[in-house]
């Protein structure tokens, strides 16, 4: 029940905040951020210092799957099987790679975690699902264009897809309506904030992108 909630939840919410930063006081900072500003799927990756105990502190702020309304809380950037379990002990609600890895498909698939690996190819893409993957990333985003969806999904119909890098305020309603399941947003929503020191740009930002969502999704 909890893994159909966080995909439910995740396509509802539309859009994933992925989060990196110097510190854990400022990915946490981001997070909450973000979340202020209407966006509920939180992907904190770990390459960020302390990426565990952030994402401990989250899912237990906001008891994930608790209600309807409440945020989920994802561990992305993760690169083996080991770092996912860990990962999932500290209450991540989903799992994304960069790439897909066959013993991290094993490990969410195991303890009932929608595992998000990234793609490039119909290939890579059929051999993600074919191991249980609920939803590919295709990553990077940038060198894609949203007609890329529908190309996917040609021969793959079946396929839920989140593109990931590239994703902006201005194209954002094109991967929406060419399909999209869900889109994830990295540095364009922090990258400003961080340089300046106010956090309350991320805020106003994820205002910004949820506002965007929504009229797409229209």
């Amino acid at each position: 029940m909890k893994k159909y909630e966080t995909l439910k939840k995740m396509n509802q919410y539309g859009v994933v905040a992925v989060l990196r930063g110097k510190s854990a006081e400022d990915v946490l900072k981001m997070s909450e951020a973000a979340i202020a500003g209407g966006i509920k799927s939180i992907e904190v990756t770990m390459t960020a210092p302390g990426a565990l105990d952030i994402i401990e502190e989250l899912s237990n702020k906001y008891s994930q799957n608790a209600n309807p309304e409440s945020p989920v809380i994802g561990a992305g950037t993760v690169l083996d099987d080991v770092t996912a379990r860990l990962a999932i002990l500290k209450g991540a609600s989903y799992v994304v790679s960069p790439s897909f890895q066959p013993e991290t498909a094993t490990m969410c698939n195991r303890y009932r975690i929608p595992y998000l690996p990234g793609v490039m190819t119909v290939r890579e893409a059929q051999t993600a699902i074919e191991a249980g993957a609920d939803i590919v990333k295709l990553f990077p985003g940038n060198v894609y264009s949203p007609s890329t969806i529908s190309a996917l999904k040609g021969p793959l119909p079946q396929l839920n897809i989140m593109p990931t890098g590239g994703v902006n305020i201005k194209n954002l309603h094109e991967w929406i309506q060419a399909g999209a399941f869900a889109v994830g947003i990295g540095s364009d929503l922090t990258k400003e904030a961080e340089k300046t020191g106010d956090i309350s740009i991320v805020t106003q930002k994820a205002e910004d992108y949820m506002e965007a969502f929504y009229r797409a999704k229209q």
